[in-house]
């Protein structure tokens, strides 16, 4: 797709160029037509596309700004649920690099031999319940059954982890039945996190790295969802088939796995697993 649009540059240049380059000698257009494609494959080198579950948001963008403070290359990132993406990928999405909030995708992936690394367990997530109007640590997971509250946000199970793990802390703490009529569902975790914060919902089970943000840190309280109610949110990544034979990607991939990446996620709540 990059080496698409750079091309397109290239022959617009060579049109603008069209009356010089009558004057020249063959040997002379071909030296600079040669030139003008290797600048057109440097420019798609120097530029990956990276697939990220919403968690991320926050930490990502910090880990992205300090990798391309080294001025190696520039990398463009597109947050979604991890499900939607592991599906992009498989239909043919050309994403670069890709970091799931559940490992069971990349390891789709691997299977289906859309994957040209092994899998990095990056870190583990944690959930927590988040409301701008109340306080849940008091009340904990009971807070969700007070009649005040109307609406929970959650992220959707069907293809989003956070979701899948928030209806699993529900039902181990026996309330699912009584909390599902008011559950609203984001597309993602951060959708959900938008909910909340917006006032769309009153209350919300999402993902400890959002409710750490700046912004949310401020307007908001939070309630650690203990562990043992849902499995472990281990996450992972891998380089996929597209970036297979692009340094750039699996240069930033072992950069996540160096201590100032690592300092970042702990920075937003992730353990390593």
């Amino acid at each position: 797709m990059i080496v698409t649009a750079c091309s397109f540059i290239c022959l617009a240049v060579f049109e603008s160029l069209r009356p010089i380059l009558m004057s020249f000698s063959m040997k002379r257009v071909i030296a600079l037509l040669s030139f003008l494609s290797l600048a057109s494959l440097s420019l798609a080198q120097n530029k990956i596309l990276v697939a990220a579950a919403s968690d991320l948001k926050f930490a990502l963008d910090s880990i992205v700004s300090r990798f391309e403070e080294l001025d190696k290359g520039r990398l463009e990132v597109v947050y979604g649920s991890s499900g939607k993406l592991t599906e992009q990928i498989l239909s043919g999405a050309p994403f670069d690099l890709f970091f799931s909030a559940d490992v069971s995708y990349p390891e789709i992936l691997v299977a289906k031999k859309k994957a040209a690394s092994s899998i990095n367990y990056y870190a583990e997530g944690h959930l927590v319940v988040w409301s701008q109007k109340i306080d849940p640590s008091v009340r904990g997971m009971q807070t969700l059954m007070q009649t005040t509250i109307a609406k929970v946000a959650i992220a959707n199970p069907q293809h989003a982890p956070y979701g899948k793990r928030a209806v699993e802390s529900l039902r181990y703490h026996g309330i699912y039945d009584m909390v599902s009529g008011k559950l609203v569902y984001g597309g993602n975790v951060s959708q959900a996190a938008q909910f909340v914060s917006t006032g769309a919902a009153d209350i919300g089970i999402i993902a400890l790295s959002m409710a750490r943000s700046p912004a949310m840190k401020r307007e908001g309280m939070y309630y650690l969802v203990p562990k043992e109610s849902y499995q472990p949110l281990i996450q992972g990544a891998i380089v996929t088939a597209v970036g297979k034979d692009k340094p750039l990607a699996h240069e930033f991939f072992e950069f996540v796995k160096g201590d100032l990446a690592v300092g970042i996620l702990k920075h937003f709540g992730f353990e390593k697993p």
